[in-house]
Formats: structure tokens, C-alpha cells, sequence
């Protein structure tokens, strides 16, 4: 007989890990179900990426976070969250993705994964928003010249590179495919490199724009693009600029589609932002909850590992006081 579980998690990132943490605490029973590797999110951030947040402001659990530098890189976070995995030997399954969620007329939650079948008896959507770029929606953005997600800089390397975007990733792949020899253009639609960028980075980019090592077309819009040229709306009209590569790191969105199929309800203004009650994280759908950044909708800005670990045990609490 199929067993169904106290909770169901979709979703390996830090905090679905930091969910199952507290559901192992409370003795619950749950499965984790990953599409990817475990913290997949940050397994495709870029190579040598380094965090915003200090260590501890990325602990789970309680396990301390250990690192030498001011801040942490994409391999030390890494290490960091497969020693949690090691020291709480969650029940997760790798690899797997959730297709569908259903309740039945019991109560219970189907959940289909495009391996298996689970049963619980609640479902927390721990889904992130890494997985479905902001595309421009311009001629030629399906030409393979053209990348949404950005590794390293070295394939770049002594090309003509066009960055779109303004943002944390955006200005640390310009700053690096420079320090690799590539001559960087950067577009971006408003006048200004946007405030949350991290602050040590900022008056590094400021700086190369100043000085012209970086190229920089302020309140402009990618408008076609060719396997050799792209063209660009600027203030001052149109202008083609020659282009071996273009790096559209204009941000990213969670699955709100698959929210909407599973029945959840979303504001209908641009924010798209997820029904859910703010003391118990649970949607409009009674034992379904919400956790981390899918809970902002498109402002992908306003949740982050840091302030939304919290989720974890204010969902698990109310769980545990139905059961």
C-alpha cells in the first residue's frame, strides 16, 4: 500500500531543506522532490559567483557556516549545504520533477512527478524562480549566440560581447568578460546601474564605465538581433553594433503557470504575487503552503534565503498543531 506522507516539499533548494529539517524535528514524515541536483539553483549559478549574504545569513538548521572570507562563493555554499544534506540524510529524490498537484475527495494530495506517484497529507511549494529566464521577446533571441544564464567568462573571451541588464548578474558578467579581453557593451533600459547591486561591485563597474573600458548605452532596448550585429534602440535612434555574443541577464521568474494549475490564487496586477497567509504561509488551498521566493510572484527582489528560512518553521508549527 502506497504510503502517504505527513508532507510533501517540491523543491530541494535551502529551504525546502530547511523545511525538512523542521518536519524531522517534529518527527513528520516527508519527501523531498528535486528537478535537479540538490540546491540546483545555485548549482547554475556562475562559476566563481560570490554571495551578497554573509555566511551565517545562509545557515539552516542551525549548523554553523564556516568561512574564511568576508563573503561566500558558489563552491563554499555548495560544500555548505551538501554537509547539511550529509548530517540530516533527508528523504529526497534527485532528479525528479512535479508535474501535477491534485486533492482528493479525502483530502489528500496526488502529486505526479514524471517518475513517480506520492500521497500526503500536505505540500509545500519551495520552487525558487531561477528556472524561466525574462526573455526580451525581440528577432533572433532564439540564435545559440544568445544566453540567458551565465557560467564564466572564458568562452567570451577576446569577442564582442552585449550585456543587457542592469543587476547583480548582469554587472558581474560585464565586469568579468572584460578582465577576460572581451570588449563589452552594456545596454540598459533605464539611466542608471541599479541600486541593489552589491556594493563592493558598484563603483567597480562605475568606474570602468567612466573610463570607457566598458561601453554603456543607458535608457536603450535591444530591438533585433543577427548572428553578426545587434540593433538597439537608443535615445538618440537606432544604432547596429557588431556582436559576437549576447548575454540577456534580465532576470528570472518562478513557474507562476504551474501555481495557477495547481489552483492558487494570484493578484491580478503585474507583482503576480501568490495568495498565501503571512503568519502561516499556507495559500488558498487548505495544507498547501508557500516558502522562500516564490512567495513574491515577479518582485523576485523581495524574498531571499535569509529573510525567508523563517518559513520553514512557521509552516511546520502549523502543521503540527493539526496532526
Amino acid at each position: 500500500m502506497e504510503m502517504t506522507y505527513d508532507l510533501i516539499i517540491i523543491g530541494g533548494g535551502p529551504i525546502g531543506l530547511a523545511c525538512a529539517i523542521e518536519a524531522q524535528r517534529k518527527n513528520l514524515s516527508y519527501v523531498i522532490i528535486e528537478k535537479g541536483a540538490l540546491t540546483n539553483s545555485i548549482f547554475n549559478y556562475p562559476l566563481y559567483m560570490t554571495f551578497f549574504s554573509t555566511a551565517e545569513r545562509l545557515e539552516i538548521g542551525g549548523i554553523p557556516f564556516n568561512c574564511l572570507a568576508p563573503k561566500p562563493g558558489r563552491a563554499e555554499v555548495l560544500e555548505y549545504y551538501r554537509n547539511i544534506h550529509r548530517y540530516f540524510d533527508f528523504n529526497i529524490r534527485l532528479f525528479e520533477k512535479a508535474e501535477k498537484i491534485e486533492k482528493d475527495g479525502l483530502g489528500i494530495f496526488q502529486v505526479q512527478t514524471d517518475k513517480k506517484h506520492y500521497s500526503g497529507l500536505n505540500v509545500i511549494l519551495a520552487t525558487g524562480f531561477y528556472d524561466i529566464p525574462l526573455y526580451l521577446n525581440v528577432p533572433g533571441e532564439n540564435l545559440p549566440k544568445v544566453r540567458h544564464y551565465y557560467r564564466e567568462a572564458h568562452e567570451y573571451a577576446f569577442g564582442k560581447v552585449l550585456v543587457v541588464g542592469a543587476n547583480n548578474s548582469s554587472v558581474d558578467a560585464a565586469l568579468e568578460c572584460f578582465r577576460k579581453g572581451a570588449a563589452v557593451t552594456m545596454v540598459i533600459r533605464k539611466n542608471e546601474i541599479n541600486n541593489r547591486v552589491k556594493y563592493w561591485v558598484k563603483p567597480d563597474i562605475e568606474n570602468r564605465i567612466s573610463e570607457g573600458s566598458i561601453k554603456v548605452l543607458f535608457e536603450s532596448n535591444i530591438c533585433d538581433i543577427r548572428e553578426k550585429e545587434v540593433d538597439v534602440i537608443t535615445p538618440n535612434g537606432k544604432m547596429t553594433i557588431e556582436n559576437d555574443f549576447v548575454l540577456a541577464l534580465t532576470g528570472y521568474r518562478p513557474d507562476l503557470e504551474f501555481l495557477e494549475k495547481t489552483g492558487i490564487q494570484l493578484s491580478e496586477d503585474e507583482r503576480k504575487t501568490p495568495h498565501y497567509n503571512e503568519q502561516t504561509m499556507e495559500t488558498n488551498i487548505p495544507g498547501l503552503y508557500l516558502a522562500g521566493v516564490v512567495c513574491g510572484g515577479m518582485e523576485t527582489h523581495k524574498w531571499f534565503i535569509e529573510n525567508s528560512r523563517i518559513h520553514a518553521e512557521m509552516i511546520i508549527n502549523k502543521i503540527y498543531s493539526k496532526s
